[in-house]
């Protein structure tokens, strides 16, 4: 078909020309689109705030053999309050960095793209610093490798866990400990995330593990992704602490 519709997370855009930007979507049906938004650029242009992240939409597009080409877009989310703070703003554009690099173009994916807008509706809704690297972590379970935090990933020892390392798939015991060190507060974070329990952890976990869980999640994305991520590193900085 020369055209088709689909749901749409906006998740990149850059520019292109003086006017129009390509835009990167990720969708449960067609996987991750480029897609030219003609014109968007432009004062009086509506379909521009539509289409840039991390807006939700409903998507109309004409295929193209490289790039499709934006037809119609209609607002489903614009997550306003997310954009508006800029520590959530930056959460979301982590996430987005994330699922950019995960998915595959032309290819279906309904599971991560109900995990990811799950994950900007529950920032919109909690504005907690933790949905970032929950978000992380359960990307990586959807992908089958999520870290190992029921027991020491080496030797197997139900604990004390005391270190994290990445290359070693999970938490260390104190006989196998290596990389970086972590307290028994972010252990049974990371496993209370990692059962599923998200809404519990939201309502009982304290916010100022946020950047500790941050540390974690992303070095296991990076080791997992085999490269460093520029947006999510910005959870990392004092400012968004």
């Amino acid at each position: 078909m020369p055209t088709y519709r689909d749901e749409a997370i906006a998740i990149r855009s850059i520019r292109l020309g003086e006017a129009d930007r390509i835009v990167t979507f990720l969708t449960p049906e067609h996987g991750k689109v480029r897609a030219v938004a003609k014109g968007v650029r432009k004062t009086k242009s509506k379909l521009g705030a539509r289409v840039e992240p991390p807006s939700h939409v409903s998507l109309m597009c004409w295929r193209g053999r490289e790039l499709d080409v934006v037809t119609q877009a209609e607002t489903l989310d614009a997550f306003r309050s997310v954009r508006e703070r800029l520590e959530l703003f930056s959460g979301a554009i982590s996430m987005l960095e994330v699922a950019d690099q995960v998915a595959l173009e032309r290819t279906p994916s309904p599971e991560l793209f109900t995990l990811t807008l799950n994950a900007l509706r529950t920032l919109e809704r909690t504005a907690s610093p933790l949905v970032p690297g929950a978000y992380f972590l359960k990307l990586l379970v959807l992908e089958g490798v999520g870290p190992v935090a029921a027991g020491c990933a080496s030797c197997g020892e139900p604990g004390p866990l005391v270190a994290f390392d990445p290359s070693a798939g999970g938490f260390l015991c104190r006989t196998c400990r290596r990389g970086m060190a972590v307290g028994p507060e972010i252990v049974e974070l990371v496993q209370a995330v990692l059962s599923g329990g998200l809404a519990r952890v939201l309502d009982e976990a304290p916010v100022t593990l946020a950047p500790e869980l941050d540390r974690v999640a992303i070095a296991a994305v990076e080791h997992h992704l085999d490269r460093r991520l520029r947006a999510a590193r910005h959870l990392l900085e004092p400012d968004f602490a």
